[in-house]
């Protein structure tokens, strides 16, 4: 698995200008159940999961996880992942084992947002480094079902686009937070044991492209990434022109962030629009999962938490976490329980 990570890393990386990925119509069977969502009360985000799993039965592509924050509407509306039998044996409840909630450290001074502010010019000044299409990141999924526990599904994704538009991506089974211990996968729809490091996809696409969010380069300025972000977590039947709500803004930022890995220019265009966002504030400092150290910017809608860390000299996001802050017992999961994780890397 290292092998095929240092490989895909030294991928020829594609220029901040060139092709995108296209993104074809949905069959009819898609939009009606699409159709359906919309008129829901639930958040935005199970319609675009929906979507990333809609297209992905298409095209017969997995494509980038979406962060499953499955939100807690009326009647406790859970998306909820078909979760099978999970093997035995004696690692399995290490395999099982959520998270735990990231530990903030409460001795630290909170750095306020407009600080970051600062810091991020600073750091975007010298221009470096600069955007590149492709992803490298991290995530801990919570699948749950009425009848099983809920099980926690890690993988690490490497995208690399090459000059000729086309692009790679492979999918490991991995957790770093226990080297060597087996771990789930969601392979072939059924949650299952795998080793760690299991490889459960490899693939190469052809060269495709699209003038539409992700896929569309993202701008450096703050006036036009909020147009961008806007455009990416509002479909067009809706999207009003009402400022982006914290929580919308937060989703849209992790679908740009399993795309591209910014520069500091549009990382500090970024850290603009955090900085105007109701309701998120600074909490102190937390050591993310891949052991770097972070700020902490937490929002709370009242059913999940959200909580954003930034690199604390350069404002780029290292991940998000979400917390139920509600208990769902249905499904067995309490309040403060980890809900989804992502870590992004360059």
């Amino acid at each position: 698995m290292a092998d095929e990570l240092e490989l895909l890393r030294g991928a020829d990386p594609v220029p901040a200008d060139g092709p995108h990925l296209a993104d074809g119509p949905l069959d009819a069977r898609a939009e009606e159940a699409l159709r359906r969502l919309l008129h829901e009360d639930t958040p935005r985000r199970r319609t675009r999961l929906l979507r990333t799993r809609l297209l992905a039965t298409r095209t017969g592509r997995r494509g980038p996880r979406a962060r499953p924050v499955w939100g807690l509407a009326a009647g406790v509306a859970v998306l909820a992942v078909a979760v099978g039998a999970v093997l035995g044996g004696p690692d399995t409840r290490l395999a099982v084992a959520a998270p735990r909630p990231l530990t903030v450290q409460a001795r630290a001074t909170p750095v306020p947002l407009r600080d970051m502010v600062a810091l991020a010019d600073a750091a975007a000044a010298a221009g470096e480094p600069a955007l590149r299409k492709g992803t490298h990141a991290q995530s801990w999924s919570l699948g749950m079902s009425d009848d099983k526990p809920p099980v926690v599904l890690p993988e690490e994704r490497v995208v690399r686009w090459r000059a000729d538009a086309s692009h790679t991506e492979l999918v490991v089974a991995t957790d770093p937070r226990r080297p060597g211990r087996p771990v789930l996968s969601d392979e072939g729809d059924t949650p299952h044991e795998v080793a760690d490091g299991h490889v459960v996809s490899r693939t190469t696409y052809p060269p495709m492209w699209s003038d539409a969010p992700p896929q569309a380069t993202p701008p450096h300025t703050a006036a036009a990434l909020r147009a961008y972000l806007t455009e990416l977590a509002r479909p067009q039947a809706d999207r009003g022109t009402a400022p982006l709500r914290t929580g919308e803004l937060l989703d849209a930022t992790a679908e740009l962030l399993d795309n591209w890995t910014l520069g500091a220019r549009e990382s500090a265009a970024l850290v603009r629009l955090f900085a105007g966002a109701d309701g998120l504030r600074p909490a102190g400092d937390v050591t993310d999962r891949l052991g770097r150290r972070g700020h902490a910017y937490v929002y709370d809608d009242g059913r999940v938490r959200h909580m954003l860390i930034l690199e604390p000299r350069t404002g780029t996001v290292l991940g998000m976490e979400d917390t139920f802050a509600v208990a769902v017992p249905a499904y067995g999961v309490k309040a403060g329980d980890v809900m989804g994780y992502s870590a992004w890397m360059r």
